[in-house]
């Protein structure tokens, strides 16, 4: 019996489960470490279960499927907990592709740095996006960190990680499902365990791709983003009734908009492919203003799967 188990929600996109599955088959000098891999289907339809079932053969470790008909990312996360009694929980989205040595490199990164959460980078991939946006697309759904394995201070995203279940992850649904449909439950989860005392490492090896289907590698779709990026930190204070540190983090959002939005119109005027970045930058400082109730973008949940069926359904 192994020591981690890999979780990976997933909701009706099959050939990139399939990628980001076999991408696991594959991973070396882990043969030992591996209790299972879970995937949670939350798709109200199960729709996952036949292809899950269609590489089970293929796979080295038990394959567990696990059906969470509810959906929602958080939801999602806390069923594929539920689903394994391992002591290290290593998360990998259904979007992206583990390199061959990204699990040995997270557990020797947390070895090394002791830490109760570990994460690594991240290369965006955006196949098909116009040339002048597909730089800026391929950074924002990539991630970088420090060149070497470490300590670092803050916390990135669940995608790519690594966590001590003990003191990472708290109890029988350690994610907040009030952030079901908008995501951030991972802001969530990171804001508690830093409070509680729990330390942070990166794993500069642990490489995954992160390949934005089309509905994703837009720029409409990425500043919805960005602006929900950056309503979670003024949201994670509030949520904290750190009211001192909401006020901070709105007159830091109120300075970038000013700031960010300017240059952007500027950039924009004389047709620059940078303006999509300072439009990314404007966004985030109007989510750190307007952070309350009513203002979040949803991304998961009901509302993916009311796209999910618009998309499935004949057309007249």
């Amino acid at each position: 019996m192994g020591d981690v188990a890999i979780l990976m929600p997933t909701l009706r996109r099959p050939d990139s489960l399939e990628r980001a599955l076999r991408s696991l088959f594959a991973q070396e000098g882990v043969s030992d470490r591996v209790e299972s891999i879970v995937v949670v289907d939350n798709d109200p339809a199960a729709s996952a279960r036949d292809r899950v079932e269609s590489l089970r053969p293929a796979c080295p470790w038990p394959l567990i499927y696990v059906s969470e008909p509810t959906p929602g990312v958080a939801r999602a996360r806390n069923a594929g907990l539920a689903a394994t009694d391992a002591p290290l929980i290593a998360f990998l989205d259904d979007d992206e592709a583990a390199s061959p040595g990204w699990l040995a490199a997270l557990l020797a990164a947390q070895v090394e740095t002791g830490a109760d959460a570990v994460f690594g980078p991240i290369a965006g991939r955006a196949p098909g996006a116009a040339e002048w946006l597909k730089p800026y697309l391929e950074r924002f759904f990539g991630r970088e960190g420090p060149a070497h394995t470490g300590v670092v201070e803050a916390p990135w995203g669940c995608g790519n990680s690594l966590l001590v279940r003990a003191t990472a992850l708290p109890g029988a649904t350690p994610f907040n499902t009030s952030a079901d449909q908008t995501g951030g439950e991972d802001d969530l989860l990171f804001s508690g365990l830093k409070a509680r005392g729990g330390t942070f490492g990166w794993a500069a090896n642990a490489w995954v791709e992160e390949f934005a289907p089309p509905h994703r590698a837009t720029l409409n779709y990425t500043l919805a983003r960005a602006f929900a990026y950056g309503q979670g930190p003024s949201q994670t204070a509030a949520h904290e009734r750190n009211w001192a540190g909401v006020l901070r983090w709105m007159i830091i959002g109120a300075g970038q908009t000013v700031v960010f939005g300017a240059i952007s119109l500027c950039l924009t005027a004389v047709g620059s492919p940078k303006r999509a970045e300072l439009y990314d930058r404007t966004a985030r400082g109007l989510g750190k203003l307007f952070w309350i109730k009513g203002f979040e973008p949803h991304f998961y949940g009901a509302r993916e799967v009311a796209r999910l069926d618009a998309l499935a359904a004949p057309r007249p």
